[in-house]
């Protein structure tokens, strides 16, 4: 019996057994991922590790820093220093801030402190308290400065340039000229109280140039636009309102250069001043 022909061979070939067979083999299927494995694996929580370290570090630096500056015995007030006086000691100053001496530096509070020096020690007129790391508090003082003095019995009460009062001596600064307050007659007294008297006189006083106001012995006040001032050696000044003192203050200062043994002054107008007894 004859073999198959070569159209049977191919016939054979061709159908769905061969077809099966024929080709690339298939890749194999990955494994199925472990329960350990992917994002929330080892890797991850490997990752997790220097982060936590690094937070614990920055904690246990922020309470260390936090008893260094409060519960340890490094940083604590050991020194208080007090600048800027003139004619109030050390002392006083010192006694009126009560720092806590022995207390966390960090604690200090400097405006509770800035309050007591300026409650009980009227004349400072300003006072910054700054921590001097590591043991120190410093106080720079700045005490108000005279302008007028009001006579009140045997003493005189200290205005500064601001119309506060405050302190009372018993001896009259040099340099500082007194008050003569004399309005009571003056047509003009209802409308412009004693008050407001004194404000205008402190505002004269106040705008004097300084070597006007160490030759003015008295600031006198009749009325609100009657101001004089007498000077040393019997001089006196026809000083008008307390309205444009600084072009007044200038214009004094020139005439008394230019005609020192001139006895009267006006100044009242600025800009045409006027001498007369000479």
């Amino acid at each position: 019996m004859a073999g198959a022909t070569t159209a049977q061979r191919g016939n054979q070939g061709s159908g769905p057994s061969a077809r099966k067979g024929s080709g690339s083999p298939k890749p194999p299927k990955p494994p199925k991922s472990s329960k350990g494995s992917g994002p929330q694996g080892p890797g991850r929580r490997l990752r997790r590790g220097p982060a936590l370290a690094s937070l614990a570090a920055v904690v246990l630096l922020a309470a260390g820093g936090t008893w260094a500056l409060y519960g340890s015995s490094w940083l604590r007030v050991e020194k208080v220093t007090a600048t800027g006086i003139e004619v109030l000691t050390p002392e006083q100053v010192l006694a009126a801030a009560a720092v806590p001496v022995g207390a966390p530096l960090a604690s200090v509070d400097t405006d509770e402190i800035e309050g007591r020096v300026r409650g009980r020690l009227p004349r400072i007129d300003s006072v910054d308290v700054v921590r001097a790391w590591p043991h120190g508090i410093g106080l720079k003082v700045t005490e108000r400065k005279p302008v007028l003095l009001i006579k009140k019995d045997a003493n005189f009460v200290e205005v500064d340039a601001s119309g506060v009062r405050f302190d009372t001596v018993a001896k009259a600064p040099a340099g500082v000229p007194v008050l003569e307050l004399n309005a009571k007659q003056s047509p003009s007294a209802r409308r412009f109280d004693e008050e407001r008297l004194l404000h205008e006189a402190v505002l004269v006083a106040g705008s004097l140039p300084e070597p006007v106001a160490k030759e003015t012995l008295q600031v006198k006040v009749g009325s609100y636009d009657s101001v004089v001032l007498e000077l040393t050696r019997g001089r006196t000044v026809a000083w008008g309102s307390g309205e444009q003192n600084d072009a007044k203050g200038r214009a004094l200062t020139a005439l008394l250069k230019a005609a020192p043994k001139s006895g009267h002054f006006d100044v009242s107008v600025p800009t045409a001043p006027a001498v007369s007894g000479s």
